[in-house]
């Protein structure tokens, strides 16, 4: 990979308005967020290119968008991968390892894949000209809330290695800002939900740990009982609060970005969510009135490490981006994920 220098800019002009059509690879395409982004781009007119493993990611998920089964890790296919289906306009970056409690019980596996394989991609980039990325982050990168509501400006300190894998590509990006002129923007997510609302694409993990598909698969089940960890938080109910934004609020966001980076150079970071927060037990009662159905329960021990709030502010993302999550109610999220777990296709 060639590092000295800066990027070349394969063209003069990246418009987003109006009717200009873009090609952009999409790595981690095939995944929950990724597919979401794939259909959110071929919707507004431009190209999606996949580059995906398929480890947790599902070819079905992309249907018939272009497709490259490969790993970032070998940099042999990700230069095949541009030379055979390029020029690229962009880069979108979706592909991590994203378990918690994997990245502390193996975080060299970690480190190797999530920085890495970024390295790895930044270097194709620059050798290609492509010179805009969009990097999904993660509130991890936070720690232990301090306020609230977090903003840009709240401190960072990760508390296990997978945030800290996602802080060190952010640290990256933003020296290569400004020692090579890549633009970029990293998006960090609270917690992602629902599903397309078709019902077609969604979440499906194997181990599933996010609370709203296993709420949903214990609904499905009838007699699976939820466990709740921890009923004697300070908040209204006991229990941890969160910040849910659906996922095609985020795939907006994406797009957003892409548009913000042809006027603006630099590395840059926004927060993502709906900027209120719902207690475990509150989704829970979201989900049984979507449902219609009686969620069996059992509260147990906290988990070590659980905040007891989590809550984004989003007021850079707005301002700066424009972005305005649309679906705000909690019910109207996990009715979209309802929607795809009683038609669950792969």
């Amino acid at each position: 990979m060639l590092w000295g220098g800066h990027f070349e800019v394969r063209s003069a002009t990246f418009e987003w308005a109006g009717e200009t059509s873009v090609k952009v690879l999409v790595c981690g395409g095939a995944g929950y967020i990724g597919s979401h982004m794939v259909r959110a781009l071929s919707r507004s007119g431009h190209e999606a290119v996949t580059f995906d493993n398929l480890v947790t990611g599902h070819r079905e998920a992309v249907g018939d968008s272009a497709f490259i089964l490969g790993d970032l890790l070998n940099t042999h296919e990700i230069e095949a991968a541009f030379a055979s289906h390029g020029p690229f306009d962009a880069v979108i970056h979706l592909s991590a390892l994203s378990l918690v409690g994997e990245s502390v019980a193996d975080p060299c596996r970690y480190y190797l894949n999530n920085v890495t394989g970024t390295l790895n991609l930044l270097g194709t980039m620059k050798a290609a000209g492509v010179t805009r990325l969009v990097f999904s982050s993660t509130a991890a990168v936070f720690g232990h809330p301090r306020a609230d509501l977090i903003d840009e400006d709240h401190p960072t300190a990760p508390i296990n290695p997978y945030g800290s894998s996602k802080l060190m590509v952010e640290r990256i990006l933003a020296d290569a800002a400004v020692a090579y002129g890549l633009r970029s923007v990293s998006l960090r997510y609270f917690n992602a939900a629902g599903a397309s609302p078709e019902g077609d694409i969604g979440e499906s993990h194997q181990p599933e740990t996010h609370l709203v598909p296993n709420v949903l698969r214990s609904a499905m089940a009838g007699d699976s009982r939820l466990k709740v960890f921890g009923a004697d938080y300070a908040t209204r109910d006991g229990t941890c609060v969160r910040d849910y934004v659906h996922v095609d609020d985020l795939a907006a966001a994406h797009l957003q970005s892409l548009a913000f980076l042809d006027k603006n150079p630099g590395a840059h970071a926004f927060n993502l969510g709906n900027g209120q927060g719902f207690s475990v037990l509150e989704v829970i009662e979201a989900a049984q009135r979507v449902t219609g159905k009686t969620i069996a329960r059992d509260m147990v021990d906290r988990r070590p490490g659980d905040p007891a709030v989590l809550v984004a502010s989003s007021a850079r993302a707005r301002a700066q981006l424009g972005w305005s999550p649309v679906y705000t109610r909690i019910d109207d999220i996990i009715e979209t994920a309802w929607r795809w777990h009683t038609q669950q296709r792969y």
